[in-house]
């Protein structure tokens, strides 16, 4: 299909008339045919850059970003430089995210728990900040200084003693001023210039110039996010923080949405890159065909109506007969994004638990919770939401637990622990117990 001249009408879906298969094949994300050949790329990448280090992230970068790249890190100087060409207004705007964003995640601290389980048995739940975090902040066919701060804010607020960020340079070797601003004001000063799949294996198995990281966090490509599920697979790898990929939004819309409105949100994600997905599901007729026609008139007015067009053809404007139908489908995709249109979205919203993210409301854009909402942009795709979280604060932080007894604690415990050892025919457990028991009576 041409991009070019795409038939938005032939994207127009009427549930009911499909097929089972027919419905699979719809709802189906865009890469996920692709995964195969994906993944044998994504192998070749990691076992370079771990056998190899930095002169494979090097290379590959060069290849696919900046061809006289020849040093990752930045200098403070340089990042100075940068920062000093941002325009007044481009640095108000990241401060003002940066406080909304700090706002909700403040909220999140997490608190360590004390509990007396049985007469003179402590046990307790603590929480310790990562020490070595990797960011990757995509880049490419856009800067994403915004998520610099949905990254390195609550790597700040929990206290990380290291945070590294990467991000694929521009074809002149650099990063943008708004990028390295936003990690500045985050107290991030460890920074590379590499992206992709290199970038990943070079958090997880470290290289001459990056050290290896114990998780890495951030959304890319479906490069990035084959590359983050091997890493977090491999012993030697890296934890990661979701499965976090191409951007999709769905949109239940009845007939009291703004047909405008609705095909804004459907363009603010498509536009993100030919391997997004968005998805309008409405039992209104009349919507359906307003929100096509809107998308027409304000694809010939975006910069980046190209991709956006790209992104369509993999997207649909489905006919579903109610809204309780619009429910059950999207609790099956399981969306990145949500956009709730409707006239009483609040009540909806109770229902539609398989999400990334809600946005309910008429006046409440995806694009809010992309930059200054104050909540995570960073989100499970892929259908992730039915099992994975948004990001937050609670994910820089690892837990563990702590237990203490006293000699009459173990004993009002002897008999439980011993009998279950037994039956497990574990003897040393049990005798850890009669021993300290029989020593001290």
């Amino acid at each position: 299909m041409n991009c070019e001249s795409l038939n938005l009408n032939s994207r127009q879906f009427v549930w009911s008339s499909l097929t089972k298969a027919e419905q699979d094949a719809l709802l189906q994300r865009p890469v996920q045919g692709t995964s195969a050949t994906l993944n044998s790329t994504v192998s070749t990448i990691l076992t370079a850059v771990r056998d190899q280090g930095d002169a494979a992230v090097i290379g590959y970068t060069q290849k696919f970003d900046c061809a006289q790249l020849t040093s990752l890190s930045y200098s403070a100087a340089a990042i100075a430089r940068q920062i000093a060409k941002l325009p007044a207004k481009t640095r108000e705007a990241i401060d003002k995210a940066y406080s909304t964003i700090r706002r909700f995640h403040e909220a999140q601290q997490p608190q360590d728990i004390r509990v007396e389980t049985a007469p003179g048995v402590t046990c307790e739940l603590r929480y310790a900040p990562l020490s070595a975090v990797g960011l990757y902040v995509p880049g490419g066919s856009a800067v994403l200084p915004s998520t610099a701060l949905m990254l390195g804010v609550p790597a700040q607020l929990a206290g990380c003693p290291r945070v590294v960020l990467v991000s694929p340079p521009d074809q002149q070797g650099e990063l943008s001023p708004a990028l390295l601003y936003a990690a500045q004001r985050c107290g991030i000063t460890e920074i590379y210039r590499c992206g992709g799949a290199q970038a990943v294996a070079a958090l997880a198995y470290g290289t001459e110039s990056i050290g290896k990281v114990n998780k890495i966090f951030g959304p890319g490509n479906s490069y990035v996010t084959a590359a983050k599920q091997a890493v977090s697979q491999d012993p030697q790898g890296a934890a990661i923080d979701m499965p976090a990929g191409p951007s999709e939004l769905m949109v239940i819309a009845d007939a009291s949405a703004n047909p405008a409105f609705v095909a804004a949100d459907l363009l603010s994600q498509a536009e993100h890159g030919a391997d997004s997905q968005v998805l309008l599901l409405s039992p209104s007729a009349a919507i359906i065909d307003a929100v096509g026609q809107q998308l027409e008139r304000q694809l010939t007015t975006l910069s980046r109506a190209s991709t956006a067009r790209q992104a369509l053809a993999s997207s649909a404007l489905i006919q579903v007969e109610s809204l309780a139908q619009a429910v059950d489908i999207s609790q099956r995709y399981a969306p990145e994004h949500l956009s709730v249109q409707t006239a009483e979205p609040d009540q909806l919203a109770q229902q539609l638990t398989h999400v990334g993210s809600l946005f309910l409301g008429p006046y409440t854009p995806e694009s809010g919770g992309d930059y200054a909402t104050g909540t995570n942009h960073v989100l499970p795709t892929y259908g992730f939401a039915s099992s994975a979280s948004s990001l937050g604060l609670v994910d820089f932080y690892r837990r563990y637990t702590s237990q203490k007894a006293s000699r009459e604690g173990l004993a009002g415990l002897a008999s439980a622990i011993v009998e279950l050892a037994e039956t497990e025919g574990l003897d040393a457990h049990a005798r850890a117990v009669t021993l300290r028991l029989e020593a001290s009576s």
